[in-house]
């Protein structure tokens, strides 16, 4: 079912694909960011839902572990909106809360396991 364009076209809502785990006659998960009128917003959800299919909305954050963070700098390199960063001066993690989308991209390259989410 091509749900980014029902989005669009019935609803007047943007999604912008944040990351996408989908295979042919299997179950998938697809995180987006949608914009637009709020009340068209809450309409397409319930549409979704109509569908079966299960929203979540993003009411977790990031959370870092700063004494296990080693900044190596592998978690800056996924993160498609540079809410991680290194300082350039000393090479220390910098996390940007504010940027943070939770697409959670971040989760599964850290080698020593420091990003996690609050649920």
């Amino acid at each position: 079912m091509p749900v980014t364009y029902i989005l669009a076209k019935d609803f007047n809502v943007a999604a912008n694909i944040i990351r996408a785990q989908v295979a042919p006659n299997q179950v998938g998960k697809l995180v987006v960011e949608l914009a637009g009128d709020i009340d068209l917003l809450d309409a397409a959800i319930d549409w979704m839902r109509s569908q079966d299919i299960i929203v979540s909305l993003a009411s977790r954050e990031i959370l870092i572990d700063e004494e296990s963070c080693v900044h190596c700098g592998l978690c800056t390199g996924v993160c498609p909106t540079e809410a991680l960063s290194l300082e350039p001066q000393s090479f220390k993690l910098h996390f940007t809360r504010s940027r943070c989308i939770v697409c959670e991209q971040c989760i599964p390259t850290c080698p020593v396991e420091a990003i996690s989410t609050n649920l």
